[in-house]
């Protein structure tokens, strides 16, 4: 087992905001992809009153190598689901809200109603605030795609994780075309929606296959790319085959930027939806 560096260390949260966020999250009975997958940012982020709100349950369909959140029987969509993320969103004055899901491939179109049921239920009771939704690949179903995208959420968010090469260990059920073209039916569907994916480094992928990856979602026109270092979450998840360093992380970033994507994080605790606000404020 690789030893973990020092540089892969967060300061520990204050609790008393800790406990508030958590407290409000338990009342209104919602989700967090924080939570569930065990985010390294999670003390930070609910200090700053920031969270991204996981819907459609909290178990998922698929079974991915690198992932913590649980496998399994979903559950039965909580109707009331989209006014309770509405309230949560007024409650914490939030600017920027972000929405995700685990996968939902028992249903007919994968969850993609709720997420525009959720989009409408924000608008109602804010209009000011901007939204970006983290979706998963739908199983490639484009009418569900377009859903979302009628919705017109500020962003639109669809994780690649990982290079072509590594996902039949990384991501299993998932298919890397199929997620490239999603990002481009956004693309090519609204112009004005920014588009958006993430990857975690550190489970093999070769650093030209990382740039390679850059120069696919250029030619799709995708606009921000976020990169990070990939934890274990537990023994029986897939190993950490190398920690990325600070300074390849500053090399990926300067290297993305001259490929034209508008923004981009990059850095061992970047998370897909860390810091998502900055994106709105650099870009909108």
């Amino acid at each position: 087992m690789k030893t973990r560096p020092s540089w892969l260390t967060k300061k520990a949260a204050d609790q008393k905001s800790f406990l508030k966020m958590e407290k409000l999250l338990k009342e209104l009975a919602l989700n967090t992809v924080c939570g569930e997958a065990d985010c390294p940012n999670i003390g930070e982020c609910f200090q700053k009153k920031t969270a991204t709100f996981m819907i459609l349950g909290k178990i998922c369909t698929r079974n991915c190598g690198f992932c913590a959140v649980s496998k399994g029987i979903p559950e039965a969509i909580k109707t009331e689901e989209a006014a309770s993320v509405a309230i949560a969103v007024n409650k914490l004055n939030l600017r920027h809200v972000v929405i995700t899901s685990v996968t939902r491939d028992d249903l007919q179109d994968g969850g993609a109603q709720h997420f525009v049921d959720t989009i409408n239920e924000i608008r109602k009771h804010n209009k000011n605030v901007t939204i970006e939704v983290l979706i998963p690949d739908f199983k490639g179903n484009k009418k569900s795609i377009q859903k979302i995208i009628n919705a017109e959420p500020e962003i639109i968010n669809h994780n690649l994780e990982t290079v072509p090469v590594l996902y039949s260990e990384i991501r299993s059920g998932a298919s890397y075309t199929r997620s490239l073209n999603l990002l481009k039916q956004v693309k090519e569907s609204n112009k004005k929606i920014i588009t958006k994916t993430g990857m975690m480094l550190g489970l093999g992928e070769r650093g030209e296959e990382v740039v390679e990856v850059m120069d696919d979602l250029r030619n799709i026109g995708c606009d921000v790319l976020t990169l990070g270092q990939y934890l274990r979450p537990t023994e029986e998840h897939v190993e950490v085959k190398e920690y990325i360093s600070p300074e390849k992380f500053n090399d990926y970033k300067e290297i993305a930027f001259k490929k034209g994507f508008k923004f981009v994080e990059s850095g061992p605790f970047v998370r897909s939806s860390y810091q998502a606000v900055n994106v709105i404020e650099k870009i909108i």
